[in-house]
């Protein structure tokens, strides 16, 4: 089976970037979109980010045989009530949210009787918004997609063949699984930028003005992690908590070692710790997930 009309509800970063990404494949499938915010749907309608911008959420999913429900995760449920009388009752539901367990029971239950399965491309940008969203950001990244058990084998394996329409590389794994993957790959590290800056912001030996003007390859790539979405990272850690704690008790339990590695002067272990980590660097480069060049393939001016 394939999905001919694709309703998208929320118009920012991912919800237009599949949008761009649909209009440019070729293959003639119609959309549709909403988004709670008047001026998102008029920037949305400006830049053709779907076919047809609707005003009301019900419009937008009539007829539609997937639904992508890309709104902040503490939004899902509310999104999700506000389209059940005007699905169809064959369609498949869908999202984008980062963190799965929480997602696939808040649609569940919002939504019971309908093809719930759950997705989420790992890709994105610290930009948000719907002048945000380009067409080839889903281009060799990662779709994640969380079938329940029980889901219709045929329309899971649809939803694998949309994302990889759109250029995606798709896994498919348990729900619970990708919420502990992905706290340690993409939760964790959010954490940590937000609080590293925020921590070199309030420092009373350094002047704001210093921290950006002297800020070196570390420090910077950390802002730009730190510039994502507050809307989308503070649900994230409210609904992934489980996972959260228990990657970053981990996390702190080796930071302490680290820590006492210092205070002792062991440069084994800490040459050691950096040469493995070294080598999962590479190890991303070589997956394609990242640019080899040095700094990022940053041009010097940037």
């Amino acid at each position: 089976m394939s999905f001919r009309r694709v309703a998208i509800i929320g118009l920012g970063l991912i919800g237009g970037s599949i949008g761009l990404a649909l209009r440019d494949d070729g293959l003639g499938t119609v959309t549709t979109g909403y988004d709670a915010d008047p001026a998102v749907r008029v920037r949305a309608r400006a830049r053709g980010l779907v076919d047809h911008v609707c005003d009301d959420p019900g419009e937008a999913v009539r007829g539609a045989d997937l639904v992508i429900l890309c709104v902040p995760v503490g939004a899902m449920r509310d999104a999700a009530a506000a389209i059940a009388a005007d699905l169809s009752p064959h369609c498949v539901i869908s999202d984008v949210g980062s963190s799965k367990r929480t997602i696939t029971d808040a649609l569940t239950d919002a939504l019971p009787g309908f093809e719930i399965i759950p997705a989420h491309p790992v890709a994105g940008t610290e930009h948000s918004g719907p002048d945000a969203g380009f067409a080839t950001l889903f281009n060799q990244r990662w779709c994640i997609i969380t079938p329940p058990p029980g889901a219709n084998p045929a329309k899971v394996a649809a939803l694998v063949d949309f994302w990889e329409s759109l250029g995606a590389m798709v896994e498919t794994m348990d729900a619970d699984h990708h919420d502990r993957v992905l706290a340690v790959t993409s939760h964790i590290p959010h954490l940590i930028a937000y609080t590293i800056v925020g921590t070199a912001s309030d420092m009373e030996t350094v002047t704001r003005s210093e921290v950006i003007k002297y800020s070196a390859g570390g420090f910077r790539d950390f802002t730009r992690i730190a510039a994502s979405d507050p809307t989308m990272w503070r649900d994230v850690f409210l609904h992934n908590r489980d996972a959260v704690l228990e990657m970053l008790d981990t996390f702190l339990t080796d930071l302490a070692l680290m820590r006492e590695a210092i205070r002792a002067g062991d440069g084994q272990m800490m040459f050691d710790t950096f040469s493995r980590t070294r080598a999962i660097r590479r190890s991303i480069v070589a997956l394609g997930q990242d640019d080899p060049r040095p700094d990022f393939g940053r041009s010097d001016h940037k």
